[in-house]
């Protein structure tokens, strides 16, 4: 009897716990999830914006902003965003390595149990690369 009531009851906690886990994209919508930065010079760093609105039913804050790479830095708001409020997480990459670059930002929410992934793609040209990939475009060296 002892076991039963011992088991009935770790299934309720564990029952309770998980209706207390919400997914983070039900409190937070970006605008978009990807940006390709293109094609790029070497050592030019370069920043996106991924913007958002807290959809949620009252202020949320961003824990935690981390990148898969020490290439990729991403700055989160400080403090609660309120509620319909739209925020950003700036996502910087400094364009140190040349070659085509696939990264992403894990983005997690206080009261979220599951994170949101924010991904940056493009290709880093070197400097000679980078003239005639703008000569055959047709725009002026940068």
């Amino acid at each position: 009897m002892k076991k039963a009531v011992l088991f009935f009851s770790a299934f309720i906690v564990s029952l309770s716990l998980f209706a207390q886990q919400k997914d983070a994209s039900g409190l937070i919508k970006f605008t978009t999830l990807t940006y390709d930065f293109g094609k790029i010079k070497q050592n030019v760093p370069v920043n996106h914006d991924f913007t958002f609105t807290n959809i949620s039913s009252g202020p949320i804050v961003i824990e935690t902003a981390v990148a898969s790479c020490g290439c990729t830095t991403p700055v989160k708001p400080e403090g609660a965003v309120p509620k319909g409020k739209d925020d950003k997480i700036n996502a910087g990459f400094n364009a140190a390595n040349p070659g085509p670059f696939n990264k992403t930002i894990t983005v997690s929410v206080m009261g979220a149990s599951t994170p949101i992934v924010l991904r940056i793609t493009g290709e880093v040209l070197t400097e000679d690369a980078y003239a005639k990939y703008q000569a055959e475009q047709g725009k002026p060296k940068s």
